[in-house]
């Protein structure tokens, strides 16, 4: 079974993702702050992670960073899932490394298909 992490200091959007995510099949493994949603990558080495930016503690972008600069999580798929629909802000979140930024409110056909396309992309069980 293939483990997505989520990471989202909002409750109500965490655990509705993640409800939805095993609904579709996926362990999923959540975190609510970037501090945790960091230790958890590095603990589980999910197959995909799903971002929000602005957190708490540490924010995506920060996250993003600290996983780039580390070997056992430098290859997993991320994607910021972002209230921001500011244009800079996407190009800024691509340009540092995330493999999709998806903006709140969302569909939940949208995310799928990024999740499926960027585990299939990655090459992992």
């Amino acid at each position: 079974m293939q483990t997505i992490l989520v990471i989202e200091d909002e409750a109500a959007i965490r655990d509705n993702l993640a409800r939805f995510l095993r609904a579709e099949n996926y362990e999923v493994v959540t975190a609510e702050n970037g501090v945790l949603g960091v230790a958890a990558a590095r603990e589980r080495r999910p197959h995909l992670i799903i971002c929000d930016i602005r957190m708490p503690e540490m924010d995506g972008y920060t996250v993003l960073a600290t996983l780039r600069q580390d070997q056992a999580t430098l290859r997993i798929p991320f994607i910021f899932l972002t209230a921001s629909a500011d244009r800079a802000e996407r190009h800024l979140g691509l340009a540092q490394g995330a493999d999709d930024y998806i903006t709140k409110p969302f569909k939940l056909t949208e995310l799928l298909a990024a999740i499926k396309r960027r585990i299939d992309a990655a090459g992992r069980d």
